[in-house]
């Protein structure tokens, strides 16, 4: 009998828990087709009884018996077989196949530590937990089937990803991604770290990043970082403590760009570096282009090399050299200006030469056929029909403030970082490219609204902003049909 209660008390559970929004002993009104419907609501109870039925084991007909993988830990739960064959196929057939009252499942220790609350979930539809049992409590979902947890967990990882972690997590969370195959938690984990590095390369797991993480960051150009010296220094603290095969660490030399660091830096790097000194040999083609990219002008150089490589694109680099920081208070209210300068190119040569920039952002920009028209006598007209949706959002629009002939052979990859607050802590948001022959990006904060100090995009209520403008040599870096 109390076997048939409580299968009835979950039946009613499963088909109205997902569908009538809780109401705390009360009622709550529907309104369907001019008529008024009252709805009685206490599900929550209903989920409270379910819990107490797993704490106290009350009808439990199946007892799990977890047992660590290489370890004497067990750990034993009553459990009910209605609930795990409903909630799990891979239950279900395991309970359809077994020849006993006892479950034993084998997990890893981490499993293990958190099965507790997988079970509870299954009971009850929730769970708390905290960053370390992220990892696990996701490994159980995916090997028992429980679709609804697993992206319940990867939501919360990728809404944590900037989370203070004593021995960080984010890149453990990549390398599991790519472990189970997570395409959405792999993305999010490694556009996080990729336009985060500088913080990752700081971190206790930088030394822990498996060599395919570590190359896929050197091939990227969209990497945001101090400087290209910094991403060298860190993988010389890479290569020391992992020692890995000459193969492989001069592979992952001979994907800095050298050429993006100062000759100053590159000669104290050949004297105190025991990387440098060590595969000076695997390097040493690099470093003699790089040198003569510094000391030559780099469209005298394109007639004798040829250079056409990621040796001279440069990465996202927060360098006053590069660009600048902009605040952006109150952005929603007017327009504002701000004028910054950068070297003109990467190369030495062209490091006394300076280009100024303007930016101007506007948070109700309107298209030209958007704006209003003035006749001669000073009437307004109604402004031209336009074919997209004519609202007005956020722009900025970034241009030199003189033109140059030292401009020829040079075009500029002008770069927006959208930084906002996550856990305490800036990091990037958005990144935002402008075609190199545009002054303006089409999809600049396109749908945001920023009339809220509590948006998502700002910070304290300021619009922080980082400009990077990168010049690229064209005549350098042809394009391949």
């Amino acid at each position: 009998m109390a076997y048939l209660l409580f299968a009835h008390l979950l039946f009613l559970l499963l088909a109205t828990g997902s569908h009538v929004q809780p109401v705390r002993g009360g009622l709550r009104e529907e309104r369907l087709e001019e008529s008024t419907t009252e709805v009685i609501s206490h599900s929550q109870g209903l989920v409270a009884r379910l819990e107490g039925l797993l704490v106290l084991g009350n009808s439990s007909d199946i007892s799990l018996r977890v047992e660590t993988v290489n370890a004497d830990e067990v750990k034993v739960i009553q459990a009910h077989t209605l609930v795990l064959s409903l909630q799990s196929r891979v239950f279900e057939e395991m309970l359809r196949n077994r020849n006993s009252s006892t479950l034993v499942l084998r997990e890893t220790a981490e499993c293990t530590a958190v099965f507790d609350k997988f079970i509870r979930y299954l009971y009850c539809g929730e769970l708390s937990l905290q960053l370390d049992q992220a990892t696990p409590l996701h490994r159980l979902a995916t090997k028992y089937g429980i679709s609804s947890l697993q992206e319940g967990l990867t939501q919360y990882m990728s809404q944590n990803l900037a989370s203070d972690s004593q021995g960080g997590h984010v890149v453990g969370w990549y390398e599991y991604a790519m472990t189970v195959g997570d395409p959405a938690l792999r993305d999010s984990c490694l556009q996080f770290l990729s336009w985060n590095l500088s913080s990752v390369l700081q971190s206790a797991e930088w030394p822990y990043v498996s060599v395919e993480l570590l190359m896929t960051f050197l091939r990227r150009s969209d990497l945001v970082l101090k400087s290209e010296l910094e991403l060298f220094e860190a993988l010389e603290i890479w290569i020391t403590k992992n020692d890995p095969d000459s193969l492989t660490a001069e592979n992952a030399l001979r994907l800095v760009r050298y050429a993006m660091i100062p000759p100053r830096e590159l000669f104290r790097l050949q004297r105190q570096s025991p990387i440098m000194t060590r595969y000076h040999e695997s390097v040493r083609d690099l470093l003699y282009l790089s040198y003569q990219f510094h000391s030559a002008s780099p469209l005298q150089l394109a007639k004798f090399f040829d250079v056409n490589c990621s040796l001279f694109v440069p990465r996202n680099y927060l360098s006053s050299m590069w660009g600048s920081q902009w605040a952006i208070s109150n952005p929603a209210r007017d327009d504002r200006s701000s004028s910054f300068q950068t070297q003109l190119g990467p190369s030495g040569f062209d490091s006394s030469k300076r280009v100024t920039w303007n930016a101007l952002f506007s948070p109700r920009w309107l298209p030209l056929s958007m704006r209003p028209m003035y006749t001669e006598q000073g009437a307004m007209q109604p402004p031209r029909p336009d074919g997209g949706s004519g609202i007005a959002r956020p722009r900025i629009i970034i241009t030199p403030a003189t033109s140059s002939a030292d401009f020829a052979g040079v075009s500029f990859q002008k770069t927006v970082l959208i930084f906002t607050k996550q856990k305490g802590k800036l990091v990037v948001r958005h990144i935002f490219g402008f075609h190199q022959s545009t002054e303006e990006v089409g999809d600049f904060l396109a749908d945001v609204d920023l009339q809220y100090r509590s948006s998502e995009y700002l910070v304290d209520g300021s619009l922080y902003l980082h400009i990077i403008v990168k010049p690229i040599y064209q005549t350098l870096i042809a394009t391949k049909n």
